[in-house]
């Protein structure tokens, strides 16, 4: 899928729920974020024929902890939600280095090539930036309005996250495996 394509159908629906909240108010932006999620998933299943895992499991959430929010009339269970998935993710990359599976490589080995080192320091930094937002969502929804906490998620999580992903360049350089030769004919035109 074309990055720009796969970003808009990851981070769209946050930013419609951040125009709806804008607009209708919390529980309304709630119910549209539901529908955007569902919307992208299924934009998602057509264009790739899979629903990317990171999204997938926030996606379940949204809806789940979304529910509760529009059935209770409760916005404490929306805005609970980035901090239980950050520890969710946080305790699966946790759990997967403690069993010695490297998950940040599943999700992640199509765009980058490491050693096993590489992978187990990209996954600690991880581990350690979703245990970050969990407890910076804590302090925000706790200490601000609803409308800042949902401009938060947008203004502040996403940039913040951009450039975590960048500060991790010099460690992805440097265990970057070398590119698999290319297999087939090796033009010295023996046979």
């Amino acid at each position: 899928m074309r990055p720009i394509l796969k970003l808009v159908l990851e981070i769209g629906p946050l930013v419609v729920f951040f125009l709806a909240n804008s607009r209708y108010g919390i529980f309304t932006g709630t119910m549209i974020f539901m529908a955007a999620t569902v919307l992208a998933f299924a934009a998602s299943y057509a264009i790739m024929r899979k629903i990317p895992v990171m999204p997938l499991v926030s996606g379940v959430f949204v809806l789940v902890l979304g529910g509760l929010t529009v059935v209770l009339a409760d916005d404490l269970f929306i805005k609970l939600k980035p901090t239980i998935v950050n520890v969710c993710f946080a305790g699966i990359l946790f759990f997967g280095l403690k069993t010695n599976r490297l998950y940040a490589k599943l999700v992640f080995e199509a765009a980058f090539n490491l050693t096993d080192r590489g992978w187990v320091l990209i996954t600690q930094a991880w581990i350690w930036f979703f245990l970050f937002l969990a407890t910076l969502n804590e302090i925000v929804w706790r200490t601000t309005s609803t409308d800042m906490w949902v401009k938060f998620k947008v203004f502040g999580v996403m940039p913040m996250t951009v450039m975590f992903s960048i500060a991790l360049l010099p460690t992805i350089m440097k265990h970057s495996l070398p590119a698999a030769a290319p297999t087939g004919d090796s033009g010295t035109g023996e046979n």
